[in-house]
C-alpha cells in the first residue's frame, strides 16, 4: 500500500512537534545538573591513588589510563574538588614497619600537594575545604585505611593528626591487635579495652572514626564511645549486596541516629548481589582475590591494579560474571536516603582500589551522579549535602568535640 507522503509528513511534523517540551525539559534537567555540580563542593572520602604515587610511570598532574582512575585532569573535569587519599598498607604488616609505611605515604601526599600548589591544597578542617573551593583548588585530605598502622601506640594518633590525617578506619580486611574485622574471624568480641581508648584518642584529636572494614560488634562498641559521629569512608547498603563489607539496615540507622554518614562505595561486589555471588563463585571473596594478587605483584600497586582489570575483563568476556551499571550506585544513595534521609548518605568511590561500574570507570564521570539525582526529584539543597556537605557537617562536628574534650582536659 502506498502511503500518502502529505499526510505522513504532517503527522510526522506533528509528533516532533510533541516531543519538544519534553525533549526541552531533558536538557535543562542536564543544564541544572551540570550547573549545579561544578559549583558544588564534590567530596569524595576514599581513593587509593596514593599508592601510584609510588609507581613511576604515573604523574599525578597528567591523565593516566594504564590503571589508575585518579589524576588532576579527570578531577577537574569530573568536578571532584575535594579528595580523601587512603594511606594503605597490608593488614598483616604490624609495628614499627606498619608505621614507617604510614609515614612514607602520608609524605607522598604531602609532596604531592607541595609539588602542585596551583592545583592542590592540603586541608585539614571543613574551613580549609571551603576556602579551596572559593579559590578554584582541589582539597585533598589524608585517612589511614587500618588501626594496625598506629603499631599499638596512642600517641601515633596525636602524631597523624599534626600531620594532617582525618580518619582512620579501625581495621581493614584482617583484625588488628585491638579491633575485628568484617572479613575475619572474630578475635576480640569487637573492640579491646586498648580499642576503646582510641576511640577517645581520636575523638581528642579530632579525627573521624571510620567504621568501613569492621565487624558488626566492632561498629556498635565505637558508636557507643565515641563522643562525634562516625562515618563509613567506603561502604554500601548490604540490603542490596549482601557482604559483610556493606552495612545493614540496622547499622544505617544507628549510624545516623548519632549523626553520621555512610559514603557509598562503587566497587562492584559491594553494589551488586548478583555480581558478588558470581565473583564468589569464580574468583573466591574479594579480600581472598586480593591475596592472589599481591603473591603475583607484591607490594607493586599499579601491576596490582593492572591484573584487577585483566582478571574482571576476563570473567566478563567468557560471561562468568553480570555487568553493572554505575545507576546502581544511585539504588544505594536512594535506599539510604529513604530509609534515614538524605542527610547521611555521600561519596565514598574506592577509585583506584576496586574494580568500577560501567560507565564510572573514573572521576571524570562524576557529573553522572549529580544529574541522576537531578531526574529522580531531589532538591539542590540535598544534592549538595550528597556530594559533600554531608561529610562537611561531620568534620565540623568532630572539630567541635575535639575542641570541648581539650578543653575540659585544661
Amino acid at each position: 500500500m502506498r502511503r500518502n507522503s502529505s499526510s505522513f509528513c504532517s503527522a510526522t511534523f506533528a509528533l516532533a512537534i510533541s516531543l519538544l517540551p519534553s525533549l526541552a525539559a531533558a536538557d535543562t534537567a542536564a543544564d541544572h545538573a551540570r550547573q549545579l555540580h561544578f559549583s558544588s563542593i564534590v567530596l569524595d572520602t576514599h581513593a587509593d591513588t596514593t599508592q601510584f604515587f609510588f609507581a613511576k610511570d604515573y604523574d599525578f598532574a597528567k591523565r593516566n589510563t594504564g590503571g589508575s582512575q585518579v589524576d588532576i585532569p579527570r578531577m577537574k573535569e569530573g568536578g571532584l574538588n575535594a579528595l580523601f587519599l587512603s594511606i594503605f598498607i597490608d593488614a598483616s604488616i604490624m609495628g614499627p614497619p606498619a608505621v614507617q609505611k604510614a609515614l612514607d605515604q602520608i609524605d607522598a601526599i604531602r609532596t604531592a600537594v607541595r609539588d602542585h600548589p596551583v592545583d592542590l591544597v592540603l586541608a585539614t578542617s571543613a574551613e580549609d575545604i571551603r576556602r579551596a573551593h572559593s579559590q578554584n583548588k582541589i582539597a585533598i585530605l589524608m585517612g589511614i585505611e587500618g588501626g594496625h598502622m598506629i603499631g599499638n601506640d596512642n600517641r601515633l594518633i596525636r602524631i597523624y593528626s599534626v600531620l594532617g590525617v582525618r580518619y582512620m578506619t579501625l581495621a581493614h580486611f584482617k583484625n588488628n591487635e585491638w579491633a575485628d574485622s568484617s572479613t575475619d574471624k572474630p578475635a576480640h568480641n569487637g573492640l579491646t579495652d586498648f580499642g576503646k581508648d582510641v576511640v577517645r584518642e581520636m575523638n581528642r584529636q579530632g579525627i573521624l572514626i571510620d567504621i568501613s572494614h569492621v565487624s558488626d560488634k566492632t561498629f556498635y562498641d565505637a558508636l557507643e564511645i565515641s563522643k562525634a559521629p562516625l562515618i563509613a569512608s567506603h561502604s554500601s547498603v548490604r540490603a542490596i549486596s549482601n557482604h559483610p563489607r556493606n552495612m545493614s539496615n540496622d547499622m544505617i540507622k544507628a549510624l545516623a541516629a548519632k549523626g553520621g554518614v555512610i559514603q557509598i562505595n562503587y566497587e562492584l561486589n559491594y553494589l551488586s548481589d548478583e555480581y558478588r555471588k558470581a565473583y564468589e563463585a569464580n574468583a573466591g571473596d574479594v579480600s581472598k582475590a586480593d591475596e592472589v594478587f599481591k603473591k603475583e605483584c607484591g607490594d607493586d600497586f599499579l601491576c596490582i591494579s593492572k591484573a584487577q582489570q585483566r582478571q574482571l575483563q576476563k570473567l566478563q568476556a567468557e560471561g562468568k560474571v553480570p555487568r553493572v551499571s554505575w545507576e546502581t550506585i544511585i539504588e544505594h544513595i536512594d535506599h539510604v536516603a529513604k530509609l534515614v534521609g538524605p542527610d547521611h548518605v555521600g561519596l565514598g568511590s574506592d577509585f583506584d582500589g576496586a574494580d568500577m561500574p560501567d560507565g564510572l570507570e573514573d572521576c571524570s564521570k562524576l557529573p553522572k551522579i549529580t544529574e541522576a539525582l537531578v531526574r529522580k526529584g531531589y532538591s539542590d539543597a540535598d544534592i549538595q549535602n550528597i556530594l559533600g556537605g554531608n561529610m562537611l557537617r561531620v568534620l565540623e562536628q568532630s572539630e567541635r568535640v575535639a575542641a570541648q574534650l581539650n578543653t575540659a582536659a585544661d
